[in-house]
């Protein structure tokens, strides 16, 4: 299906400062430009992600903070830093803790994270271990612990009620591969923002491999621009704008 579904508020749960960006920046662009209230969560500091001379991990996950919050606003949206380690994260309890925390205080109907089966998803690239972390911990907080009020009790002393989630969109699924957002109106965006993260970009510009990425999804469904997700009901909206 391709999708003109408007969230009213939605939670990007990823690894490292500028994966969004790469991945999914143009359906948060599009959704923020709509009226959804879009906030990033990034789990790490992207804090090991430098080979620069004298640079130390301290300095290095205040620069990329500043990136993130810089690329996040382009867009429209806003970003909570977990301040886990780069490099060495798991998908342990105490980070789903976190996560369910942060998705019910958002009250997100959607939440939009990387696919946790994502080992090997081109001949030529292993995933990162933090990617594929992240997108663990992320959906497993999804479902049941998100709107169950017997997992982590402690969340509700906190005044963290639970919550339903409506959907669970999974980017750049292995396979599956059931919606696509038509990311033609703020690809651009995309774009620019990716371009904030400067320590990672360097002189290299983006913008011919990211146009060529989102033209090859596009064409599956006939637009212009478009980036993919196995999108997953967990409570179906009927109708959509009754949310």
């Amino acid at each position: 299906m391709s999708s003109i579904y408007i969230p009213k508020r939605a939670l990007f749960i990823y690894a490292h400062p500028d994966d969004i960006e790469f991945g999914v920046a143009g359906t948060a662009a599009l959704w923020a430009k709509n009226g959804c209230a879009v906030k990033y969560i990034v789990i790490t500091d992207g804090n090991i992600g430098s080979h620069e001379e004298g640079m130390t991990t301290q300095k290095l996950a205040e620069i990329r903070r500043a990136e993130q919050t810089a690329a996040a606003e382009h867009v429209g949206a806003t970003v909570k830093f977990l301040g886990y380690d780069d490099g060495v994260l798991q998908p342990t309890l105490e980070l789903r803790r976190d996560l369910v925390r942060e998705i019910r205080a958002h009250r997100a109907s959607v939440v939009v994270c990387g696919d946790p089966r994502a080992f090997f998803p081109r001949d030529t690239y292993i995933n990162h271990p933090d990617h594929r972390a992240a997108a663990t911990a992320a959906v497993e907080a999804c479902f049941p612990a998100t709107n169950s009020p017997l997992i982590f009790p402690e969340l509700i002393n906190e005044g963290f009620a639970p919550h339903d989630i409506n959907y669970v969109y999974i980017s750049h699924p292995i396979d599956g591969a059931n919606c696509y957002v038509d990311i033609s109106e703020t690809v651009g965006l995309k774009i620019e923002a990716l371009k904030l993260h400067k320590s990672q970009m360097g002189d290299w510009d983006p913008t011919e491999r990211i146009l060529e990425w989102s033209a090859e999804i596009g064409r599956k469904v006939d637009f212009k621009h478009a980036e993919r997700y196995r999108r997953i009901t967990l409570k179906e909206l009927l109708p959509p704008e009754d949310e």
